[in-house]
Order: C-alpha cells, then structure tokens, then sequence
C-alpha cells in the first residue's frame, strides 16, 4: 500500500458508506478471538482504515493497536477508535509489526502490496508477529476474485454531499483494478472531484498455509471467518501459533 490511495475524499466515503464488510466479519473473528480477549492478549489490527473492525474489537473487551498505510485513514481512526491503544501508520511489508496475541485484517489489505513476492513477506511478517499462542485471521483476493469480476459494470453511488463512480479491469489473471472516482461536496456548495488507481494482487491462496507453516504457523484457507461466506473470490486464511 502508499500513501497514494485512500486520500482524505476516499477515506471520508468509505467510513461513511461502506462499512458492511467489517460489520459482517466482525462476529466470526471476534469468536476466534475469544481466547485471546480472555487472557487480555494484545491484537495488531493491519489496515484498520477509518476504525471500523477496531470499533468491534474495542467494544468487545480486546486492547488494539490499530495501523493503516493511508495518513487519511489513520486521521479519521483516530477521531473514531480514540481508546484504541493506539493508531499508527504502518506500510508493508517493509514497516516492523509489533509483537501480538493476534493480527487481524479484513478489506484484503495485503492483496494491495505491489505484487506477488510482497504478499508473500507480508503474510511471513504477520506470521512472525505472533507470540505462542496468537491467532491470524485475514482475508485475502484469490485468482478466482478477478474472473467473477471480469466485465462487471461499474458501479456508481450518489449520496446527499458524495458520489462515487468506480469501473473495472482485470489487466491480466492475477491483476485487478479499481479506477475510483469521488465527489465530495464542500462547505460553500461546490462539488470537490478526486480519482485513485486501485491495483490488488490476486494470489493462489491454496498455497498459504505452506507459507504460513514455514513461519511455525498452522493455518486454514476458509470461506469465511464463520459460516458466513465471504464475497466470491475473497477467503479467510485462518491460523494459530501453536
């Protein structure tokens, strides 16, 4: 991820618009927290966004420390999670995770990486962050992602003070491509344009666990993080340090 995407505009229209995907995952990662909220273990969360999956884990008893790419979202996180431990810009895979007793993730933050080898350190880092004991849950964009996705129309939003228009491309298997355009209205009336370039790299995620195993972490690719499947093409990778 850079600090080229999600800027200030996308920030606002994500936290504002589109926070079902946390609320959905939200339920089936605070059970497999559980344990971990039990013995008021630390959780690293890894594109928190504006705050919306923190909110859930805050709520729910967990100690979090929240990190995101983005300096916008990492802003708007700290006016809506202030009780978080604390919200910090973090960009991987370069950037050192703190050691935790979990590292949770979801809107398929290391499917931005710039490509297939970086997706690969980041789930390695995420690994290594774990004490004996910790728990992983992420999801990630599978190849099949694109091919559901290939020839989507675009999909087009108009609010009361934001609009967003985002088309599609699948440039090449595992590539997909947002093109994101938002108006955001200002305080005088007028009407404020942005566009970013979303690029997420798509991986055969029957091959994560190996990775994960070489890192001394046991781990599932599922369809959910409960029986509640994820969008097509999107899997939960589910796992532990034993």
């Amino acid at each position: 991820m850079s600090d080229g995407i999600y800027r200030s505009d996308l920030a606002h229209v994500h936290h504002v618009g589109f926070g079902s995907h946390a609320d959905r995952c939200a339920p089936g990662i605070l059970a497999l927290l559980e344990p971990v909220r039990a013995r008021d273990g630390l959780v690293v969360e890894l594109g928190c966004g504006s705050g919306l999956l923190t909110r859930h884990l805050l709520d729910a008893g967990h100690r979090v420390i929240a990190t995101d790419a983005s300096p916008a979202m990492v802003d708007l996180a700290r006016t809506v999670v202030p009780d978080a431990e604390a919200v910090e810009v973090l960009v991987l895979p370069d950037d050192p995770i703190l050691e935790a007793d979990a590292v949770v993730s979801v809107g398929h933050v290391l499917s931005y990486l710039p490509d297939e080898a970086a997706v690969d350190a980041g789930l390695r880092a995420a690994a290594r962050a774990l004490r004996p004991g910790g728990v992983l849950a992420l999801d990630l964009c599978d190849l099949e992602y694109g091919r559901h996705r290939a020839g989507a129309p675009p999909f087009v939003r108009v609010e009361d003070d934001w609009a967003i228009v985002t088309r599609y491309e699948v440039p090449a298997p595992a590539r997909f491509v947002r093109g994101i355009t938002t108006f955001v209205r200002a305080g005088d009336g007028s009407w404020r344009r942005d566009d970013e370039r979303h690029v997420n790299v798509l991986v055969d995620t029957a091959a994560v666990p190996a990775v994960l195993a070489d890192e001394g972490v046991t781990a599932v690719v599922r369809a959910g993080f409960d029986a509640d499947p994820l969008a097509e093409g999107l899997v939960a990778v589910v796992g532990a340090r034993v």
